[in-house]
């Protein structure tokens, strides 16, 4: 097999195992790697606006706002304004937003962090610039992009029945 065909093999391996995550993430929780990712940054947190949770998790407010309020409308999250600074707006988990992510499977990303955290750091150099290298040559460098390990628009909504 040539060099060529190994590299593209391995691309579309990584596609297809993003895209097997994200719609067993769907058929299991309802919910897309973003909006899981949302979750998990609120839960246990104190005082977290959309602005700091956007930072947080590397996507736009627009993109972070369009999520909040699907996961509202789920009942899975609520806004609440301050009580010392009206123009602010926390973020909580409710009680079903805690029990959906305490049930949820890990992300796919979660695992390829514990593995490439525990690789050496010239391991860890080779590898992000290897795959940097392969965004150029597919002319997708400059496409925006955060680091969450997902297919499809980040702010779709996976409707079920009676949601």
């Amino acid at each position: 097999m040539s060099s060529i065909d190994q590299v593209l093999i391995a691309v579309r391996r990584v596609i297809r195992a993003t895209d097997l995550q994200s719609k067993y993430l769907a058929r299991t929780t309802g919910l897309t790697t973003p909006q899981i990712l949302i979750l998990q940054t609120i839960n246990g947190q104190q005082e977290l606006t959309i602005g700091q949770l956007a930072r947080a998790i590397s996507l736009s407010q627009a993109t972070v706002t369009t999520i909040i309020d699907r996961l509202e409308k789920r009942q899975l999250i609520s806004r609440i304004r301050s009580a010392t600074d009206k123009r602010k707006v926390y973020l909580e988990l409710s009680d079903a937003g805690r029990e959906t992510l305490a049930s949820a499977p890990p992300l796919l990303q979660q695992q390829f962090i514990e593995q490439f955290s525990n690789l050496k750091e010239w391991e860890q150099s080779m590898i992000t610039a290897s795959l940097q290298r392969v965004a150029e040559m597919m002319d997708a460098e400059h496409i925006d992009a955060s680091p969450v390990l997902d297919v499809g628009t980040l702010d779709r909504s996976w409707e079920q029945s009676g949601s």
